[in-house]
């Protein structure tokens, strides 16, 4: 069936945005470069968790600015449309916006600190201060809570905490559903089902974008541990999604997932080893929310593990391995996330990273070729 002249101009619309992407990200990257080597916003190994193998220590982050800023300035100049774009990019600029304070955090703060749950019981019985006691006890789900999520992350360091991060998170999925549910119209409430159609889930979409939107910004973070590794499979995964709007008749979409495309290949030409800088919190948070959203919104939910599958697996090894630790008593993998196994078993970074580039490749064709049933 030849292609309509409708998507084939949309077509040729997304690629010329993907290169003016490509080209402006090119000018701005010595620009933001100077600026944080200037400000010395730079990898700091006696705190910074995700730090690898590999001593990154003095290595630029933040990198993912450039992504972020070229992506924003030229949607909101060139493809500002209220029913598709203004939500992705105000969720985005959320995420990236808590990104970017746990990196400046990292590098600037001081070192947090937070109670134990033994320690609020115990001040709950003996506190001198009956309110201060009354407080604390009301307060205690909330010290549970902070706790619990402590198995999600590592020890807290000067950063944002694994609690803080979770609700920021969660506030952006309720955006976005919010957004699809009350404000797209009903038939955003049907979901894609591969080679079975679509069904109506009515107000459970709810919690399903909540959560895609959340384990999505926290895989893509995950996976930024490897020079090259998140930003060559973003590449990918936007790449996909460009294709996928347009079939789908997504005009802007097309049109933002291309400029996210161009803006990726500048961002992954500076960040293969060794690297110029590294993405941070502020793009990979803000991309993987945007990823999760740009899928959910052309109907491409349940794709998802595999639009973003080195990415899903990065976070599921995560979260094997705490499963292990926690019920079996000993570890899963010899380091999660999944890339740092490979790494101990004597793999070379660059062998790890391209060969994850292809396997997700491979997967993302596959989810491709689903969605066409």
């Amino acid at each position: 069936m030849p292609i309509s002249l409708e998507a084939l101009q949309t077509l040729k619309t997304a690629i010329g945005f993907g290169l003016f992407s490509c080209v402006l990200s090119f000018v701005l990257a010595p620009i933001m470069t100077k600026f944080l080597y200037k400000f010395k916003i730079t990898r700091k190994s006696e705190y910074d968790t995700t730090l690898g193998i590999g001593d990154k220590a003095g290595t630029p982050v933040m990198g993912g600015l450039l992504v972020i800023v070229t992506v924003a300035v030229i949607t909101i100049l060139f493809n500002w449309e209220r029913s598709f774009t203004w939500v992705p990019i105000g969720v985005m600029l959320l995420a990236a916006g808590l990104g970017a304070v746990d990196d400046v955090m990292n590098v600037y703060g001081h070192k947090r600190r937070s109670r134990k749950l033994k320690q609020v019981l115990r001040l709950i019985r003996v506190h001198k201060n009956i309110s201060q006691r009354i407080w604390l006890f009301v307060t205690l789900p909330w010290s549970i809570f902070k706790r619990a999520s402590l198995w999600l992350g590592s020890h807290p360091g000067k950063g944002v905490h694994v609690h803080e991060k979770l609700l920021l998170q969660f506030a952006a999925g309720a955006i976005t559903a919010y957004w699809i549910y009350f404000k797209l119209g009903e038939h955003w409430r049907e979901i894609y089902i591969p080679f079975d159609g679509f069904i109506d889930i009515g107000w459970l979409i709810i919690p399903l974008i909540i959560l895609f939107v959340m384990y999505s910004a926290n895989a893509v973070n995950v996976a930024d541990g490897m020079d090259g590794l998140a930003g060559g499979s973003l590449i990918t995964t936007f790449s996909a999604l460009t294709l996928l709007s347009i079939l789908g008749g997504f005009y802007e979409l097309s049109i933002l997932n291309a400029t996210v495309t161009g803006s990726l290949l500048t961002y992954t030409y500076f960040n293969i080893k060794p690297a110029r800088f590294q993405m941070g919190d502020v793009g990979s948070l803000g991309l993987g929310a945007l990823m999760a959203i740009n899928a959910i919104v052309i109907n491409k939910m349940l794709l998802l593990p595999l639009l973003g599958f080195i990415f899903y697996v990065e976070l599921a090894s995560v979260i094997v391995q705490i499963v292990g630790r926690y019920t079996l008593g000993r570890r899963i993998f010899k380091m999660a996330p999944l890339h740092h196994d490979f790494e101990l078993r004597g793999w070379a970074e660059e062998k790890v990273v391209m060969r994850f580039w292809v396997v997700h490749a491979a997967v993302v064709i596959l989810a491709v070729w689903i969605s066409l049933f």
